[in-house]
């Protein structure tokens, strides 16, 4: 990026290179995650805490209710593992809110804006970097469950069906956080929206069968989006039927994804334009 482009708007005719500068802006992401780890320390202790919790506290009651070979504690760990791993997806990219919330707040677009940059690069590159990052979290929460219990019997095929799995679910909500950043005021108000997205596993199938939830909450619980992605994770990695949940939890990614997307481009394009 030449710096007399930082002294006014890019001249009309310019050629914009939107692959270069989103990795240009991933690059720039990447390195705001390594100069602050308490960040993704923060985001990722939230679902480690709630996996230790639920296992050692509340595992040998909850798991002797599921029955099975083993019942008890050892049980509910195989049970309750793709929920956390769902609430770290969700806990990370609340992360992203934030992220966007101080580009927005703090001035950064507006130098953009002057840059010779392609203007679709700015959230690409959030995007990209929320996905890293919850990749990364992903494998530090998954060998925690592992030290507390977690026996997964998937093969070399499932798990890396599960890994294509969780980026899709990652990519659809990162869309969607980059929205909730755009649309909030301040970066406080941009740590709290995304929270239903961290509650909403509880609210499902990710802690207990959707069948002991009383029956005005269970319609939710088993047609909310979260249920089938839980269901689906736990097909994968347990080697248990899926059914009809991967297409439904597919779907309700394509639709958050898009909405996401779509979302955040107008609300962006109407900053970009001011």
């Amino acid at each position: 990026m030449s710096t007399p482009a930082l002294t006014g708007p890019a001249p009309a005719g310019t050629r914009f290179h939107p692959l270069r500068d989103s990795v240009t802006m991933l690059r720039r992401n990447l390195k705001h995650m390594l100069r602050y780890p308490s960040m993704t320390l923060m985001l990722v202790g939230m679902p480690i805490i709630f996996l230790l919790l639920f296992v050692y506290v509340f595992g040998g009651t909850l798991g002797a209710g599921l029955g099975g070979v083993a019942g008890g504690r050892a049980e509910y760990a195989n049970y309750v593992a793709p929920a956390i791993i769902l609430m770290t997806v969700t806990a990370t990219v609340q992360g992203t809110a934030i992220s966007v919330a101080m580009d927005m707040t703090e001035g950064i677009i507006a130098r953009f804006r002057t840059m010779n940059i392609a203007r679709v690069s700015v959230l690409t590159g959030h995007v990209l970097g929320s996905v890293i990052q919850t990749m990364l979290s992903l494998v530090i929460v998954i060998g925690v469950a592992l030290l507390v219990g977690f026996r997964p019997t998937a093969g070399p095929g499932e798990w890396l069906a599960a890994a294509g799995f969780l980026v899709a679910v990652t990519f659809a909500l990162v869309w969607f956080s980059v929205a909730l950043g755009q649309v909030s005021k301040s970066v406080e108000t941009a740590s709290n929206l995304p929270m239903p997205l961290v509650l909403l596993p509880f609210l499902g199938s990710g802690f207990v069968p959707t069948d002991s939830i009383p029956d005005g909450l269970r319609w939710f619980a088993e047609y909310q989006p979260f249920t089938p992605i839980i269901e689906t994770l736990r097909g994968l990695l347990m080697d248990k039927p899926i059914g009809n949940n991967a297409w439904i939890a597919l779907g309700w990614c394509a639709l958050i994804a898009l909405g996401g997307y779509f979302w955040s481009k107008k609300l962006f394009n109407r900053e970009y334009s001011r």
